[in-house]
């Protein structure tokens, strides 16, 4: 898959709030299905399974099976590669205008 098609994925996946709480949840430790479901009471187990599904193409999350139960695990590395080819190069850039723009005003 090439990386445009992976970054679309991972940036839909991140643009719902209640996939981002998904992620929340799991970032300490993993959970099933069953615990999300009753982390998101609100929702039906149908629209937990959609919004994990989608998180799980972005490959944010790894399911593993025990059994009868499926364990959901964060994957925080596709986040990290997100931080790391937009966001700290965009950072990088606003940081070196802040520091001009503080030399112009103590000049």
């Amino acid at each position: 898959m090439s990386t445009g098609i992976k970054d679309d994925l991972i940036f839909k996946a991140l643009a719902h709030p209640r996939r981002r709480s998904m992620l929340d949840q799991l970032k300490d430790e993993p959970h099933t299905t069953g615990m999300l479901c009753q982390a998101f009471a609100d929702m039906d187990r149908c629209t937990v399974m959609q919004h994990l599904k989608v998180l799980e193409e972005a490959e944010l999350i790894i399911v593993r099976r025990e059994g009868r139960e499926r364990w959901n695990h964060l994957n925080s590395l596709p986040i990290k590669q997100i931080h790391d080819r937009w966001i700290s190069q965009y950072a990088a850039h606003a940081l070196s205008i802040l520091d001009q723009m503080k030399a112009d005003l103590e000049d």
